[in-house]
């Protein structure tokens, strides 16, 4: 079968490889969609954390075999697999840090999610990291799942209160999810971008007013907007030092900062941090999500999924992977999806 691995330094290949076989409790499934993350071009970039990447983690498909012992699952239903899941039972699952369990990042899709057939495994399985896809839900708008449910839980650690500004960092695929996540609230959105073409889909969206940090000094403007306060929260959705450092800059005393987007290793912020502390400000991170978060995710698409599937703007089938990785990378893409 056809998969895309990661080369030996950089980048990453459509190669042939056997076929998985679902050992006892596993699932085996035929990929359909598989979006494609900021975090998978970081990981062919040698940017990325993880000490052995796997590409592709937002797919969905049909299950084309189960192993022995699986329960509640049979062949031709439609998933969303979730890569990792935590145990549920250690000290920081039950603290709520359940995305930095020590068996979070120990699992995953083999050999990943842009893969004709893909092995979600027994652990996975196990603890709910497998949803059915409701009937009608198409297979881009279901890969949407894990991405919304990241940003579900950023949301839900802000603890936006009504009324309040939100100010989001990045105008990419996520920056437009925390934006349409926020929609039916009566929160005041403002998002900036540097490139154009994105800020032009978020202008026609019509959820926030937009921000050109390419030609404008974002945090006046930001201030202008909530006079002279500044935002309440500013949510980072983007890696880049400049964005974490815009978001610092654009919210009020007492205001808080989300950092959301994966910062490349060994980012290093120029920034005064007594700014911080004589502003009472608060700074979070939001890496991942759990069960909780994918079930909310796919709630919010089963009612929405017309707002946020109109994120996908590319798609391109598996053996044109690198020409979704330049459309991902050219400027003019929102959310681009690799279909088997």
């Amino acid at each position: 079968m056809k998969a895309v691995l990661m080369n030996e330094g950089m980048g990453a290949t459509v190669a042939e490889t056997p076929e998985p076989v679902p050992g006892p409790g596993e699932l085996l499934v035929r990929m359909a969609a598989c979006g494609l993350c900021g975090t998978d071009l970081e990981k062919m970039r040698g940017e990325y954390t993880a000490s052995k990447p796997v590409l592709g983690h937002e797919a969905v498909g049909t299950i084309v075999a189960a192993g022995e012992g699986v329960e509640g699952f049979i062949v031709g239903e439609r998933v969303f697999p979730h890569h990792h899941v935590p145990d549920y039972t250690c000290y920081l699952c039950r603290s709520g840090n359940e995305t930095m369990c020590d068996h979070y990042r120990g699992s995953n899709l083999v050999p990943g999610g842009f893969s004709e057939l893909f092995a979600v495994p027994k652990w996975n399985v196990d603890r709910g990291g497998v949803l059915k896809l409701p009937e009608g839900m198409g297979f881009d708008v279901a890969s949407l799942v894990e991405p919304l449910a990241c940003c579900v839980r950023a949301v839900r650690k802000c603890h936006i209160e009504p009324g309040e500004s939100v100010f989001i960092a990045g105008a990419g695929p996520v920056g437009m999810m925390h934006a349409l996540l926020l929609a039916p609230t009566s929160a005041r959105v403002l998002v900036s971008d540097v490139a154009e073409w994105r800020l032009r889909f978020a202008e026609k969206a019509g959820v926030a007013r937009v921000l050109n940090a390419a030609t404008e000094d974002v945090p006046a403007q930001v201030r202008g907007e909530t006079d002279g306060r500044g935002a309440d929260v500013a949510m980072v959705a983007s890696g880049s030092g400049a964005a974490i450092l815009q978001g610092l800059r654009s919210v009020r005393k007492g205001g808080r900062v989300c950092l959301f987007g994966v910062p490349p290793k060994e980012t290093v912020l120029d920034y005064d941090v007594s700014d911080i502390y004589n502003a009472e400000q608060e700074v979070q991170t939001s890496y991942g999500a759990t069960e909780t978060d994918t079930k909310a995710a796919l709630r919010v698409l089963e009612s929405r999924g017309g707002e946020f599937g109109a994120l996908v703007t590319h798609r391109f089938a598996l053996a044109e992977f690198q020409k979704a990785v330049e459309a991902a990378s050219g400027g003019t893409a929102m959310k681009v999806v690799v279909t088997a």
